[in-house]
């Protein structure tokens, strides 16, 4: 009768402990990230922010809705705008990117890529299938989103398609509404917002897979965001090495350090 009892009470228990690996939500076992507020600096609360790109002290800035799309050159430190470029009426700014001193602006549903020197004087545009969501690029290729689970790689050059990888969390489960993104190198993850998200997706490039989830909640409280405020804007700052984050509608930019969730914060991951 024991015996039984205890046979009865271990298939049980690794039934059970099965079960719950079974019914686990996918996805988590993906490592995630909570982060450290190193630096605060101003940011345009008018601004809807749709791509950012860092370099040497100054943001490069595409913003959207239709009337109010920009390209902008700013100051990180003050805000202080340096130039900026409006778009026609009936073109909806999004995703940026700098590549060989270039600027590329995608549109929403325009089908437009204009692409500017760093004076922001108009060089010349493409054309492209499908909605522009986020851009960026690994210093070879132009790194596409639509809002889609896909990603694409593209020839800056003619802007047409070398390869692309479907963003999948563990367990096979697509990622899509991937908003603006932001690449750490020629050999480096890529990191997107997802539209309406407080997390960052951290990617694998060559694969797709979803590497780390970087959760930013609480960063920008909601009961301080207007209608359309939300997280959207990724950029590495190259002397620190930190991450920099903003929001549409944001007024602030934000300057990260990044910690995995189950670590202590005085042991930082960069």
């Amino acid at each position: 009768m024991r015996w039984g009892l205890i046979v009865l009470f271990l298939t049980i228990s690794l039934g059970g402990s099965y079960l719950a690996i079974w019914l686990r939500p996918k996805g988590e076992d993906v490592e995630r990230y909570t982060y450290e507020v190193l630096k605060t600096y101003p940011h345009d609360p008018e601004a809807f922010t749709q791509g950012l790109v860092y370099e040497n002290g100054i943001l490069w800035e595409s913003t959207g809705r239709l009337g109010e799309s920009s390209i902008r050159k700013t100051k990180l430190e003050t805000g202080e705008i340096i130039k900026k470029v409006d778009l026609a009426d009936d073109l909806f700014g999004e995703g940026l990117a700098l590549l060989n001193d270039q600027l590329y602006q995608l549109t929403w549903k325009n089908g437009i890529a204009i692409v500017y020197d760093r004076d922001l004087n108009k060089v010349s545009e493409f054309k492209y299938d499908g909605q522009g969501w986020g851009l960026t690029t690994n210093g070879t290729d132009l790194i596409f989103s639509d809002g889609s689970t896909v990603i694409k790689f593209l020839d800056p050059k003619t802007f047409e398609e070398r390869r692309s990888i479907r963003v999948r969390r563990p367990g096979g489960r697509r990622v899509g509404q991937l908003n603006e993104l932001e690449c750490t190198g020629p050999n480096g993850r890529i990191y997107a917002n997802r539209y309406l998200s407080d997390t960052i997706y951290e990617i694998d490039p060559d694969t797709g897979d979803v590497t780390k989830l970087i959760d930013l909640s609480g960063l920008w409280p909601t009961s301080e965001r207007p209608l359309d405020g939300v997280l959207n804007g990724i950029a590495i700052n190259t002397e620190t090495k930190k991450i920099l984050v903003t929001g549409k509608l944001c007024p602030s930019v934000w300057e990260l350090r990044l910690f995995p969730e189950k670590t202590a914060r005085a042991t930082p991951i960069d």
